[in-house]
């Protein structure tokens, strides 16, 4: 039973290797959640499915009673869930269709404003999507065309090469991408030579928190506190434990670069990239140039309605090491946009360049 719970676990994390060996390798900060999911699950239980009937309105009710007990940030984001309650309840009846009662309860968790909440069904998945209100700020034929000339190199899911004025530029389109920490040291050792590193992860939507270790741990020396979690401890919006600190490790027997750094953000950088940033941020060396990250910080779990629909929700807030909540993201060092009308230059990936070539 403990390794189907810790197989499950870690696929709600986004982590798709679920072999005894990859389970051996999680790291510390999936661990610390696990431990906060069973925490939760031993001393209160979410509601029963038997507890509301099977009908529409039942399973309205369930779902609203599931997010109550068990969302962490409704105080955080002013949310007062008993008004959106009564304001969607009076639009279920039991004569509605399975489509129609979807789409009420898709609008009553967009209230949330948390892209890791969505309801999941057969036909359909509820999802908050407002990148579309930011500036992109990240246009990948720009740099393949007039930065990197079509010429670069790719390994793990990352891409790079040595920009002109000896800069070395990593971009990493997603924590989903394993990265392999031999893959990992051949691209740190073609950049070693560089005189400081851009890693773009503009746009990059998230994905494995393993990554974010695997990633961070080249770029420290000592260990380091990443940050802040807590779990919930009962039904109330504010019954969470205390905050516990995770760590992150250098990788041993493995390349380092401690050269300056910076990194690329964008409000397309969620999730486990808004992780990242926040870890990266506190870093001596490293400076964080573009837009303010699209945020969540909160783990995602996922509960059962009476007539099979799953909700995903964020369960276990992630602070970061200064113990705030990065929900609505992470700001940047030096914060630029790129000129929509210039289809040549990258005014964010410019600055950077200016940034590491005046050290």
């Amino acid at each position: 039973m403990t390794t189907i719970f810790i197989n499950k676990t870690l696929r709600h994390f986004g982590a798709c290797n679920t072999t005894p060996q990859a389970i051996k390798k999680v790291v510390p900060v999936v661990q610390r959640c696990l431990c906060c999911l069973m925490l939760s699950c031993l001393c209160w239980g979410c509601a029963e499915q038997d507890d509301f009937g099977h009908d529409q309105v039942g399973n309205f009710e369930a779902l609203w009673t599931i997010m109550d007990e068990h969302y962490s940030f409704f105080d955080y984001k002013q949310v007062d869930w008993n008004e959106v309650h009564d304001r969607y309840r009076a639009r279920i009846d039991n004569d509605m269709t399975d489509r129609e009662l979807f789409d009420i309860c898709g609008d009553m968790l967009k209230e949330l404003r948390d892209g890791h909440t969505n309801l999941i069904a057969s036909h359909d998945v509820s999802r908050y999507w407002i990148w579309e209100q930011w500036p992109v700020n990240y246009d990948e034929r720009i740099i393949d065309q007039h930065y990197l000339n079509f010429d670069y190199k790719m390994a793990s899911g990352i891409k790079y090469q040595i920009l002109t004025d000896n800069i070395g530029y990593m971009r990493y389109s997603s924590f989903s991408s394993t990265i392999g920490e031999g893959n990992l040291d051949l691209i740190l050792s073609y950049l070693s030579t560089a005189d400081g590193l851009i890693i773009d992860v503009r746009d990059n939507g998230g994905g494995l928190l393993t990554n974010v270790e695997t990633l961070v741990s080249r770029f420290i020396d000592r260990k380091t506190l990443a940050g802040y979690i807590c779990h919930k401890t009962g039904p109330g919006h504010n019954d969470f434990s205390e905050p516990y600190a995770y760590y992150f490790e250098p990788t041993k027997n493995h390349l380092h670069y401690l050269k300056p750094v910076v990194v690329l953000a964008s409000r397309g950088s969620f999730s486990a990239t808004n992780n990242f940033v926040s870890i990266m941020k506190g870093l001596d060396q490293v400076t964080i140039v573009g837009d303010t990250t699209g945020g969540g910080c909160g783990l995602p779990f996922t509960s059962e309605l009476p007539n099979g629909w799953r909700v995903r929700f964020s369960s276990c807030p992630v602070m970061d090491a200064q113990g705030r909540l990065t929900e609505f993201g992470v700001a940047p060092d030096v914060r630029i946009d790129m000129d929509e009308n210039d289809r040549t230059r990258d005014a964010i990936l410019d600055a950077a360049i200016t940034l590491l070539t005046s050290h």
